[in-house]
C-alpha cells in the first residue's frame, strides 16, 4: 500500500515534471505490488539493491542530467529532483546508485577528463558502476583539511597511504574518489596541497573492513590504503586543487531531498495511523508536515541554482541543517507514540537507531552552523 502523500503541495509541478512524478509513483506502486521492496527509513544509505537500480536505469531514471554524448538523458536537475524525491518518499532501496548518481556524476562532468567521462558515465547511467566517497578519516570529524592520507608520485602514477572511515558501500562499490595530501601541511594554508584521485577499490594495497552498527547493519566501512597505486589517468581534476573541488561537490551532497526525507515513510505512517485514530491526534504532526513542505521548496530552489551553475554552498548548508533536524524530530515524535502495529513499530525503531547519524553525515550540523554564520557575515 502506498503511503499517503504529504508533499509536494498540489500545483507546484509544471506539466512536464508533474507527468514525470506520476510515472514514478506508478512505477513505485508496481514495485510494491510485486513485493520488490519493503519501505523503510534511511533507505538511500542502508538499502543496497542492484536489481532495483537496474529497473530504474531501464526507465531512464539514472544519470538523468548526463549529456546524451556520454550515454545520459540530458534532462534537468528539476526532473532528477522529482524522481529522487518520489523514491525517497516511498522508502525505496536506492543506496546502490545513490552516491554515483548524486555526487559522482556532476563531479565527473565538472572535473573529469574526457577519458574518465567516457569510461564511467555510461556505466553509471546503465546502473553498472557504483562509487563510494573517500573523504572522512579517523580523528578528523568534519575537518576535511586535517586529512592525513598521503599521495606520493611514483612511476606512472601515485601511491596512496592512509585510512578513510564511514565509507558507505565501499565493500560493494567499484571505486571511490579519495581526498589526499600531495604536499606537506602548511599551517598558514591548511586547505592547500590537497588533491583527489579515483581509486579502484578492488585493486591491491586496499583493505576494506566492515563497521557494524549497533543494530547489526553493515553499510559503513573503514578503508585502509597501503601503497595503493593510482595511475596518472585517474587523477581527478587538478593536483593541488582538491579543496576547491571537494567543497563544490558538497553542495550536491548537502542540499538534496535525502536531507529531509530519510524518515518520510515514518511521517506518512504517523499521518495514516492518526487519520485512522490508531494514535492520538497531535498538532505537532501538522508542524512536521509544514516543515517538510518548506524544505521541499528550499531544496527545489537549490536544485535550480545548481542547474544554472550558481553558487549554492550556503543554501545547501541551510537545507542540510534544517532538514536533518526535522528528520530527527520525526523519529522522536513517532517514538513517543504507543505503536499501533508491527510495521509502525519497526519504522520507528529504525528511525531512532539511525537518528544520531542524520546530523553527522555530510558535515556535522555544528560545523555547518559556522559555515552559515560566515556566509551571512556573522563571523
Amino acid at each position: 500500500m502506498m503511503p499517503p502523500r504529504l508533499v509536494p503541495p498540489a500545483g507546484l509541478d509544471d506539466e512536464a515534471t508533474g507527468q514525470l512524478r506520476g510515472e514514478v509513483r506508478a512505477f513505485v506502486a508496481e514495485q510494491l505490488a510485486a513485493g520488490a521492496f519493503t519501505p523503510t527509513v534511511d533507505a538511500w544509505l542502508s538499502r543496497w539493491d542492484q536489481n532495483f537500480t537496474a529497473a530504474l536505469a531501464a526507465r531512464g531514471w539514472l544519470g538523468m542530467t548526463v549529456p546524451v554524448e556520454y550515454g545520459g538523458h540530458g534532462r534537468s536537475f528539476q526532473e532528477r529532483f522529482v524522481v529522487t524525491e518520489e523514491l525517497l518518499a516511498a522508502g525505496a532501496p536506492v543506496a546502490a546508485h545513490w552516491i554515483s548518481d548524486r555526487q559522482i556524476v556532476p563531479s565527473l562532468l565538472k572535473y573529469g577528463t574526457e577519458a574518465q567521462k567516457r569510461h564511467f558515465l555510461p556505466r553509471i547511467v546503465r546502473g553498472e558502476c557504483f562509487f563510494a566517497i573517500g573523504m572522512s578519516e579517523p580523528d578528523s570529524g568534519s575537518d576535511l583539511a586535517s586529512v592525513r592520507t598521503r599521495a606520493e608520485p611514483v612511476d606512472g602514477g601515485w601511491s596512496l597511504s592512509g585510512t578513510k572511515v564511514w565509507t558507505s558501500g565501499a565493500h560493494v562499490a567499484e571505486a571511490f574518489i579519495a581526498l589526499a595530501r600531495t604536499e606537506p601541511v602548511d599551517p598558514q594554508h591548511r586547505h592547500a596541497g590537497l588533491s583527489q584521485f579515483i581509486v579502484d577499490l578492488r585493486g591491491p594495497g586496499i583493505d576494506i573492513r566492515p563497521i557494524i552498527s549497533m543494530n547489526g547493519a553493515h553499510h559503513f566501512n573503514e578503508v585502509i590504503l597501503d601503497g595503493a597505486f593510482v595511475p596518472d589517468d585517474m587523477v581527478f581534476g587538478t593536483i593541488g586543487d582538491g579543496w576547491r573541488q571537494v567543497t563544490s561537490e558538497l553542495s550536491f551532497e548537502r542540499s538534496g531531498p535525502e536531507r529531509f526525507l530519510s524518515t518520510y515513510v515514518l511521517l506518512a505512517a504517523c499521518a495514516d495511523r492518526m487519520a485512522a485514530n490508531a494514535i492520538p491526534r497531535d498538532a505537532n504532526l501538522g508542524r512536521l508536515v509544514a516543515r517538510i513542505a518548506g524544505l521541499h521548496r528550499m531544496s527545489t530552489a537549490v536544485a535550480g541554482a545548481l542547474q544554472r551553475h550558481e553558487p549554492a554552498d550556503l543554501p545547501a548548508a541551510v537545507v542540510k541543517v534544517l532538514g536533518t533536524s526535522t528528520e530527527g524530530d520525526i523519529a522522536e515524535f513517532a517514538d513517543l507514540q504507543d505503536p499501533p502495529d508491527a510495521v509502525f513499530s519497526e519504522l520507528a525503531r529504525a528511525a531512532v537507531d539511525q537518528r544520531p547519524g542524520f546530523t553527522l553525515r555530510g558535515g556535522t550540523n555544528e560545523v555547518l552552523h559556522g559555515v552559515i554564520a560566515r556566509g551571512l557575515g556573522l563571523r
